[in-house]
C-alpha cells in the first residue's frame, strides 16, 4: 500500500475531477469484471463451485448459447443504418409532362432510361416538357433553358436556376426505399441522415454507463429481460415513426437498451464459466455480434422497403423472448448478494443437468460467513473499498504511458471496426455481398485471437494485428479502384486485423493493471471505446472529400498504436497484480522474479489442500 500512498501524494491536487463520471466508470467497469473489489476473497471462493460442477456442463452450455443469441440482434441494430439511411441517386423534382431526356449520348423518354448511365457529379440531366421548355436537373438545383428549341445541353448564361423546392426524384430501379426517400434527407437536410449514425453510437455509450451500474444493484437477471423487452419494442417502434425526429428518439433509446444488453451478457456469460474456458466464451460474445452483421446484409438484399426490413430485423429478437424468463441469475452475484437460499437452489440444478454431485454453498463463501450462511441473513460484511480517482492511471510517467497506449488501442479497435464495417457498402462490387464478408471474417478473427493470445503472448498477438491492420489500409490506397476485388480483399484483411486487437484488448487490459485501480482501468478504457465508434460514422463520410481518407485515417492511427503497443509489458503466464507497485514493475526483471515467487507459493498451497 505504501506504492499507492506515494502516488497519490503528488497527485492529491488533481482529485477533483467529477465524481459522478468516476462512479459511472467504476459501475461500468466492475459489470465487466464480474465483482467489485470488496467481494474479492468471496468470488475466489465461487470459483470452486466450476471444479465441482464443470467449466462448461451441459447446464453452462445452454444458458451460453441462449444468452449470446440476443447479441446477435445487438450486431443487427448496431449496422442496420447502413441501409435505413442508403442514399441512392437523386435529382431535382421534374417538371410534368416529360417529353424527352437526354444525358450525354444516352437519351429516352423517361428518367428510368437514364438512371443506369448516369452518376452523382456527371453533370446535369437535360428533359424536355411537352410545351416546349427545357430543364436541366442537378441534384440540389434545377435551371429553366430559353432557348427551348432543343435539348442539346450548351453551357452558357442562357438559363434560370431555381432551388428544388423540397421536391426531388429517385432512382426505383432496385425498389428501395428508405428514411432519405421518405422524408428527402438530401441537399440542406443531407446531415440530418450523417447525423444518425452519431446519434445512435451516442446511444450506445450512455447505455454501456447507466445499465452496467443498474446491473450491479438488481442483478444480471433482471437487466437482461428488461433490455431485450425494450429492444423489441424500441426495434418495432422505429419502424412506425412518422417523423426524423421521433425516428432518431426511438433510435437512440434502441442503442441504450442494446448497448446495456451487450454489457450485462458479457458479465452473464463470465460468471456462469469456468476460468478455463471463460476466454472462449468471452471473446465468442464478439462473435455473435458479427453474426448480426451478416444478417443484416441478408435482410438489406431480401427487403428493400426501410420500415419493413426494421420490422423483419427486429423479430429476431423474438425467439430469445420466448425463453429468456427461464434464464437464472448468476452464482456469483447472488453469493455476492448473501443471498445464499437462492444461491444453493441454483447449484442444486447445476448438479442435476450436468449429472455430477451436489455442491453446498458453504463451500464457495469465505471461513467466517458459513454461519451467515446457516441463518440465512441478508447482510454479507464489506471491506472498506479505497476510494479511486482517475488520475490514479497516471500515477507515474510509466503508468502515464500505458494508459494512454491502453486508451488508444481501445480507441483504434472500435474506431477501425466501424469505419470498416460502414464503408463496406462503398467498396467496388455489389455492397450486400461486401457487409456480409466484413462480418463474416470476424469470426475466424476471434478464433486466432484466442489461439495465439495464449501461445505467442498478448502483447505480440496486439501489435502485429494493429500492424496489419495499418499495412492493409495503406495497400488500399495504393491498389488501383478498378482492381475492385482486391480492394474487397484488402479492407477485409484490414477488418480482420482489427477485430483480432479489439477482442484482446478487454482482457490484456485487466492484467495490466492492479486490483486497486482495475476496475477504473476498464472503464476508461471502455469510454475510449464508444468515442471510437460515435467518431468513426464521421471519419467515414470525409470519403466524399478523398475516396481514400478513411482508410488513411485508419491506417495511419492503427500502425503508429501498434508500434505502440510493443512498449507495453508481457502479461502471458503471469499472477494479476494488487498493487500499484507490482503492476508498475511488470516486465521488469523484479517482476519476473516475484512471479516465480508466487508460483512456489501457489504450489505449496495446492499440495496441502
Amino acid at each position: 500500500m505504501r506504492g499507492v500512498s506515494a502516488c497519490s501524494g503528488w497527485i492529491g491536487m488533481g482529485h477533483k475531477v467529477s465524481d459522478l463520471i468516476q462512479k459511472l466508470l467504476l459501475r461500468r467497469a466492475t459489470s465487466v469484471l464480474r465483482v467489485r473489489p470488496a467481494r474479492a476473497t468471496t468470488m475466489k471462493y465461487v470459483e470452486r463451485v466450476f471444479d465441482r460442477l464443470g467449466h462448461f456442463g451441459r447446464f453452462q452450455a445452454c444458458l451460453y448459447f441462449t444468452a449470446i443469441f440476443q447479441a446477435i440482434t445487438c450486431g443487427v441494430h448496431y449496422l442496420s443504418s447502413v441501409f435505413l439511411v442508403a442514399t441512392p441517386k437523386f435529382l431535382c423534382g421534374a417538371p410534368d409532362n416529360v417529353t424527352q431526356v437526354q444525358f450525354g449520348n444516352f437519351s429516352g423518354s423517361a428518367l428510368s432510361d437514364i438512371w443506369p448511365h448516369w452518376s452523382p457529379g456527371d453533370g446535369p440531366i437535360v428533359v424536355h416538357t411537352a410545351d416546349g421548355s427545357s430543364w436541366e436537373l442537378n441534384q440540389c438545383s434545377r435551371g429553366l433553358r430559353f432557348n427551348g428549341s432543343g435539348i442539346q445541353f450548351h453551357a452558357g448564361g442562357n438559363e434560370t436556376a431555381q432551388a428544388c423546392g423540397g421536391r426531388f426524384v429517385y432512382d426505383g430501379g432496385e425498389g428501395q426505399q428508405t428514411i432519405v426517400t421518405d422524408w428527402d434527407l438530401v441537399c440542406e437536410k443531407e446531415w440530418l441522415a450523417k447525423l444518425c449514425q452519431p446519434t445512435f453510437m451516442l446511444g450506445v455509450l450512455i447505455g454501456a454507463l447507466v445499465f452496467g451500474d443498474i446491473a450491479d444493484r438488481f442483478g444480471r437477471r433482471p437487466i437482461l429481460l428488461l433490455t431485450s423487452l425494450s429492444q423489441f419494442g424500441f426495434g418495432v417502434g422505429v419502424a412506425f415513426t412518422g417523423s426524423y425526429y421521433s425516428f432518431s428518439v426511438m433510435r437512440f433509446l434502441l442503442a441504450m437498451v442494446s448497448s446495456g444488453y451487450l454489457v450485462v451478457v458479457f458479465v452473464y456469460v463470465t460468471e456462469f464459466t469456468g476460468n478455463k474456458v471463460r476466454t472462449w466464451t468471452s471473446m465468442h460474445v464478439h462473435a455473435a455480434f458479427a453474426v448480426g452483421v451478416m444478417v443484416v446484409a441478408l435482410v438489406g438484399y431480401l427487403v428493400r422497403v426501410w420500415w419493413v426490413y426494421q420490422v423483419v430485423l427486429s423479430l429476431s429478437t423474438l425467439p430469445f423472448l420466448l425463453v429468456c424468463w427461464k434464464l437464472p441469475e448468476t452464482p456469483f452475484y447472488l453469493v455476492a448478494k448473501a443471498r445464499y437460499r437462492e444461491a444453493q437452489e441454483l447449484l442444486d440444478l447445476m448438479a442435476r443437468f450436468n449429472g455430477l454431485a451436489p455442491v453446498s454453498v458453504s463451500d464457495l463463501v469465505e471461513p467466517n460467513a458459513t454461519a451467515l450462511v446457516e441463518e440465512g441473513s441478508k447482510v454479507l460484511q464489506e471491506v472498506p473499498e479505497h476510494k479511486l480517482r482517475m488520475l490514479d492511471l497516471f500515477c507515474s510517467w510509466r503508468m502515464a504511458a500505458r494508459t494512454l497506449t491502453v486508451w488508444a488501442v481501445w480507441f483504434i479497435g472500435s474506431f477501425g471496426y466501424y469505419v470498416f464495417s460502414l464503408g463496406s457498402v462503398s467498396l467496388g462490387g455489389n455492397q450486400y455481398i461486401n457487409l456480409f464478408l466484413a462480418g463474416a471474417v470476424e469470426l475466424p478473427s476471434y478464433l486466432v485471437a484466442c489461439f495465439t493470445m495464449d501461445r505467442v503472448g498478448r502483447k505480440k498477438t496486439c501489435a502485429s494485428a494493429l500492424l496489419l491492420g495499418g499495412v492493409a489500409c495503406i495497400l488500399i490506397i495504393i491498389v488501383p479502384k478498378a482492381i475492385s476485388p482486391l480492394t474487397t480483399f484488402l479492407s477485409l484483411t484490414g477488418k480482420f486485423a482489427i477485430g483480432i486487437a479489439f477482442g484482446i484488448i478487454y482482457l490484456y487490459t485487466c492484467e495490466l493493471y492492479p486490483t486497486v485501480i482495475r476496475s477504473l482501468a476498464v472503464g476508461s478504457g471502455s469510454v475510449m471505446c464508444r468515442l471510437g465508434s460515435v467518431v468513426a460514422p464521421f471519419c467515414v463520410y470525409l470519403s466524399e472529400i478523398w475516396p481514400y481518407l478513411p482508410q488513411l485515417i485508419v491506417g495511419v492511427l492503427a500502425f503508429a498504436v501498434g508500434l505502440l503497443t510493443y512498449l507495453l509489458p508481457e502479461t502471458l503466464g503471469k499472477p494479476l497484480t494488487s498493487t500499484l507497485r507490482e503492476a508498475e514493475a511488470l516486465g521488469s526483471s523484479a517482476s519476473r522474479q516475484r512471479t516465480v515467487g508466487k508460483d512456489l507459493e501457489e504450489s505449496q498451497e495446492l499440495k496441502a489442500t
